[in-house]
């Protein structure tokens, strides 16, 4: 009885251990991709749906090609905030509704712990390469369609 209570704990503690092993050896393996859209813009997204994905995402990575970029996947129906501890890239993160609609956009430096934000409750966000949704006039508002490819989070 006493291991039932204690197995989500030594869970969790596995999933924390693994992530930092991984940050000590470098950047995680390429990720299964999917393909998603906005407008006439197609996007090649590695695809974050775990714990240990997502605490891990681009950190260590050195090159990340103009369409690619890595989609995050959130189990809690509440607002995120993304970092750039260990991410060697600068990256802008759209974070997106239920819908795929983007409700903000967010450029963020590599190598800092400042906490950007969605502003509202956002299940999904895409990091891309920085500046890259401004160069494709891509705005708060938008959709980014190819999701719901993208599976669930877990």
């Amino acid at each position: 009885m006493k291991l039932r209570l204690l197995l989500p704990s030594l869970l969790a503690a596995l999933a924390c251990a693994s992530v930092f092993a991984q940050e000590a050896q470098g950047p995680q393996p390429r990720l299964p991709t999917v393909q998603l859209q906005s407008g006439m813009y197609l996007i090649k997204a590695e695809v974050a749906g775990n714990y240990a994905t997502r605490m891990v995402g681009m950190m260590m990575r050195r090159e990340m090609a103009a369409n690619e970029g890595m989609v995050f996947l959130f189990p809690e129906r509440e607002k995120q905030c993304m970092w750039m501890k260990n991410t060697l890239l600068p990256l802008s993160v759209a974070f997106m509704d239920e819908k795929g609609v983007i409700l903000n956009i967010e450029d963020m430096q590599p190598q800092t712990e400042d906490s950007h934000c969605s502003a509202g409750i956002a299940p999904y966000a895409l990091e891309m390469r920085l500046g890259w949704f401004k160069q494709k006039g891509i705005k708060a508002g938008a959709k980014i369609s190819g999701l719901e490819k993208a599976g669930k989070a877990e």
